[in-house]
C-alpha cells in the first residue's frame, strides 16, 4: 500500500514531462518558421526610423570590416500597389485590393569580390470595396544603386509572392529576398550604395476584362 502512492507521484511526473516536451517540441517548430526573419526583422529595421536603436544588430555585431551595408529605401511611387476590377482604374470602389510595404531591413555578407545582400520587406494586404481574391500575387523589384547626380544601376532583381487573403479585411505579409548579389564597391563609393525596394505591376500579367453578353435578337 505504501509504494502506490510513491507511483501515482511518478506516473503523474512522466505525464508532466511528456506534455512539457510535447508542448517545447511544438514552439521550436514554430520557432524554426521565423529563425530567418529574426536577424532581419528582430531589432534594426530600416524603416519606420523611429525604430532604429543605438545599439547594432546581433546579425550585423562582427561583420567583416571592410564592408559596408547600404541602407534601404521604398522607390518614390512604388510604395503602394493597388489592382482593381478587369478594365476598371484603381480607385474608389473598383479596388479589389491594395498592398503596402510597412517595414524594412536588410543584411550583407562578404564572399571574396561579392556582396550577398538578404532585403527583408514586411507588409499588408488590404481588401478593397471590390472585395479581394482567395490569393493575392505581389510583384516586387529590389535594386542596388549608386546614389549621387546620376544614379547608377549596380544590380536589379524581381520576386514575387503569393499571400492567402482571409475573411479579414486586412493581411500581413512578409518576404525576404536571400539572393541580391552585386560586386564589392570600391571605399570612394560604398557609402553612395542603397537599396531600393518597391512594387513593379509589370510583373504580373493584367487580368482579362470580362466580355459583354451578346443581346439575342
Amino acid at each position: 500500500m505504501g509504494d502506490k502512492p510513491v507511483m501515482k507521484i511518478a506516473t503523474i511526473a512522466a505525464v508532466s514531462l511528456a506534455i512539457g516536451c510535447a508542448s517545447l517540441a511544438s514552439q521550436a517548430s514554430a520557432q524554426s518558421l521565423t529563425d530567418r526573419f529574426k536577424s532581419l526583422f528582430g531589432s534594426t529595421p530600416d524603416t519606420p526610423p523611429a525604430a532604429q536603436g543605438a545599439q547594432a544588430p546581433a546579425a550585423d555585431a562582427a561583420p567583416q570590416t571592410d564592408l559596408t551595408c547600404p541602407t534601404v529605401s521604398i522607390r518614390a511611387g512604388a510604395s503602394t500597389y493597388a489592382v482593381a476590377v478587369p478594365g476598371k482604374e484603381a480607385t474608389g470602389n473598383d479596388v479589389r485590393f491594395q498592398v503596402t510595404i510597412t517595414r524594412t531591413a536588410r543584411e550583407c555578407s562578404l564572399n571574396g569580390g561579392e556582396i550577398t545582400a538578404k532585403i527583408g520587406i514586411q507588409g499588408r494586404v488590404i481588401a478593397g470595396p471590390a472585395g479581394a481574391p482567395a490569393s493575392v500575387e505581389i510583384p516586387m523589384r529590389m535594386a542596388v544603386v549608386q546614389g549621387g547626380i546620376n544614379e547608377k544601376v549596380i544590380a536589379t532583381k524581381a520576386y514575387k509572392t503569393t499571400v492567402p487573403m482571409s475573411e479579414d479585411s486586412s493581411v500581413p505579409f512578409t518576404f525576404v529576398a536571400e539572393d541580391l548579389v552585386y560586386p564589392v564597391p570600391s571605399a570612394a563609393t560604398a557609402d553612395n550604395y542603397i537599396f531600393y525596394v518597391g512594387f513593379d505591376p509589370q510583373l504580373v500579367t493584367p487580368e482579362a476584362k470580362p466580355k459583354a453578353s451578346k443581346k439575342k435578337k
